[in-house]
């Protein structure tokens, strides 16, 4: 499995400064994506080593989020596992699947998106969407994609 890219992002998970690395050999494919250069296998290969370099050069995140790995469900939930092991760090994982992979383990995770992007129904943060994130707890899946929709303040 390889990544193409790192960035320190606010709004992919909330309430968490997410290190997001970008995995690329998408088969999934989304019409209207905004993420086509992750589709080619490009990149290099995303290692327990490379990890490790990733949590030490950004001190100051409380969260990993893998955006991407559908073409590899295992690879993605045993990075995750090693992530739970050698730090505080939370881990998040983005899915264009409509179901979790049989691969996952939640127990490796504290984040997982499920959904494809659908341009008729909009990303996350519009009230039409199909995609959900979910905050794990106790092995359970509770739906917190709301946290993506702004609320309107009547007079302001």
């Amino acid at each position: 499995m390889k990544y193409v890219d790192v960035k320190e992002v606010f709004a992919e998970i909330p309430d968490e400064i997410t290190l997001a690395i970008s995995i690329s050999g998408c088969p999934i494919r989304c019409p209207g994506c905004h993420s086509q250069y992750l589709w080619d296998d490009a990149g290099e290969e995303l290692t327990v080593e490379v990890l490790s370099s990733l949590l030490t050069g950004h001190a100051g995140i409380s969260c990993l989020c893998f955006m991407g790995g559908d073409q590899d469900p295992a690879e993605v939930n045993h990075l995750a596992r090693w992530v739970k092991e050698h730090s505080r760090v939370r881990t998040a994982w983005y899915s264009g699947r409509g179901r979790l992979a049989s691969e996952i383990e939640l127990a490796h995770f504290d984040y997982v998106k499920l959904g494809p992007y659908d341009e008729r129904r909009g990303p996350i943060n519009r009230l039409t969407t199909n995609q959900v994130l979910y905050r794990v707890r106790d092995g359970e899946m509770e739906d917190i994609t709301s946290r993506f929709w702004k609320k309107s303040v009547i007079g302001l």
